[in-house]
């Protein structure tokens, strides 16, 4: 039976006699789709590090931007998404998100085929893998209903943490599935030494790199077609009372990411470079943002029929103070982490890949570093780290309070990354890069380390703070402010690098870190506090 007219999971009895076993099927069709999801979602920043290393004809800034086209597009997708549930159903919105993947996977595999495919080609593609970003919303609000409150700090930690995973799973498997013809089609020669988790491939050798979009569809077809079966819709007054037919919800879900992928590609249009944009000054992007996530709130608005009194209901949550005050502590656990991952494997390779020497008395970044470290073998470490620590994050919390650890975890990161900036400015003024490439990674990965205990952490403030019928919009809301973590900082980084100051991507980061630490402190810590270390 897909629709479940009755749920109380409340209910000791009904728990254990029926709602554990249902819960818990729909919890495991839920993770490998997320995962997905975050895979296609950031597999960006893996792929052009290897058409830096096939030799596409795009600049290192250009490359950039495709991650950070995914990640405003992702990012701004979340808003909608985090109100799929009650309007669509929850089978019926994991099943059609999920299939939706194969679009970008698919345009991915025959655009990497050729290396004349024009920039705009991989712009779109990027911009459509924004579903993957989209669905962390939806899915973690879809998860929410199916468990008791005292169950739902695990259910999604278990659900968020190995979604999350969909970005380490990726950085090992695209470099691993290029290395062989899977899928046919004409491999390309490498320009300079590439990697895989296992080892340094040399230059000359042969790549797949079209293997990287034409894999997802080994898992999103099965999944599709396993969600559609195995999953459920609750169909109570409190969770999804009028979803009407499947193609009825399919409808509803099309149209609000219609409206979501229409301010993305407004806001883009501005801040993008021309031709494809009007290349807007570096500092437009912050308005910009900040009229998408405008914008995208008011179009949904205007939605007329039963929507639109659905959505009024949930925007309640928009009066309450907290939800802007743990939207900025989130975008600075989640927003980095999610940031960091889209961005980490190409600055590991522009930045250690090349030497950085004077000529003609300019200094020049273009001179290929051969003892330098293969990206593509470390770029999965931090990722991994943050999204299995996360429920370390979760259970310190509980232990001794969200706000502390997200305290602790603040200070932590304002360290971590000013020494990040330290050795990225000596690294990209030296003919020796890798000199500092040890304590460089050592930092990022205490970085990435504490921005998953803080994903824990600031998930229990949440719960803590907000009434139960706002917390799940709550989560979806904060989840896609913080999303836009994965637009700016491969934007940042990407502009920085162009400048050749790096280093000041970081150090304006810490400061944003530094500013979470008083407001968390203001709010959740000090003695005007309303909630107290929640």
């Amino acid at each position: 039976m897909t629709d479940l007219k009755k749920w109380d999971v409340e209910d000791e009895q009904f728990w254990e006699s029926e709602g554990k076993r249902v819960a818990s099927r729909n919890l495991w069709i839920s993770v490998p789709s997320l995962l997905n999801g975050f895979a296609v979602w950031l597999y960006w920043g893996i792929i052009t590090v290897q058409m830096l290393n096939l030799g596409f004809p795009f600049a290192k800034a250009e490359l950039f931007t495709l991650a950070a086209i995914a990640g405003l597009t992702g990012a701004t997708l979340r808003i909608p998404s985090s109100f799929f549930i009650r309007l669509a159903g929850g089978r019926n919105t994991i099943f059609f998100t999920t299939a939706l993947l194969m679009i970008p996977a698919i345009g991915a595999g025959f655009a990497l085929q050729d290396k004349n495919t024009p920039l705009w080609v991989f712009q779109i593609l990027a911009f459509l893998s924004g579903i993957g970003g989209g669905n962390f919303a939806s899915s973690m609000s879809n998860i929410s209903f199916f468990f008791p409150k005292k169950q739902q700090g695990l259910a999604l930690g278990l659900n968020a943490g190995l979604g999350n995973a969909g970005v380490t799973t990726m950085q090992i498997l695209i470099p691993l599935v290029m290395t062989f013809g899977i899928f046919g089609g004409e491999p390309m020669i490498l320009e300079n030494t590439s990697g895989t988790l296992i080892g340094k491939i040399p230059a000359g050798s042969e790549t797949y790199i079209h293997n990287a979009g034409f894999v997802w569809l080994l898992f999103l077809v099965p999944l599709a077609i396993i969600s559609w079966f195995g999953m459920n819709n609750i169909r109570t007054q409190e969770v999804s009372p009028d979803i009407g037919s499947p193609l009825s919800a399919m409808g509803k879900i099309s149209g609000l990411l219609l409206i979501g992928f229409i301010t993305a590609a407004m806001g883009l249009y501005v801040i993008l470079p021309a031709p494809t944009g009007m290349g807007a000054p570096a500092w437009s992007k912050w308005p910009v943002i900040a009229a998408v996530i405008f914008l995208t709130v008011f179009f949904m608005k205007q939605v007329p029929g039963s929507i639109k009194g659905n959505l009024q209901r949930q925007f309640k949550l928009f009066d309450n103070k907290h939800t802007w005050i743990m939207s900025i502590i989130y975008t600075m656990t989640f927003g980095s982490f999610i940031g960091f991952s889209a961005a980490f494997g190409l600055s590991i390779k522009v930045v250690f890949g090349y030497q950085h020497v004077m000529v003609d008395g300019a200094m020049t970044h273009d001179l290929v570093n051969a003892n330098g470290p293969s990206a593509l073998m470390y770029a999965w470490m931090g990722p991994f780290i943050g999204a299995f620590i996360r429920p370390l994050g979760g259970w310190m919390a509980d232990k001794i309070g969200g706000a502390r650890v997200t305290h602790w975890v603040a200070i932590a990161m304002i360290g971590s990354a000013l020494g990040v900036a330290y050795f990225l400015q000596a690294a990209y003024q030296s003919a020796t890069p890798e000199q500092f490439f040890f304590p460089f990674m050592v930092l990022f990965l205490i970085l990435f380390a504490a921005t998953g205990i803080g994903n824990g952490s600031t998930f229990r403030t949440i719960a803590m703070v907000f009434p139960k019928e706002q917390a799940g919009p709550a989560l979806g809301w904060t989840s896609a402010v913080a999303a836009y973590g994965a637009f700016i900082i491969p934007k940042i980084l990407g502009e920085e690098i162009k400048a050749a100051t790096p280093e000041a991507a970081l150090y304006g980061f810490a400061v944003f870190y530094a500013i979470c630490l008083v407001l968390n402190w203001w709010y959740y810590l000090g003695p005007k506090a309303e909630f107290k270390n929640p």
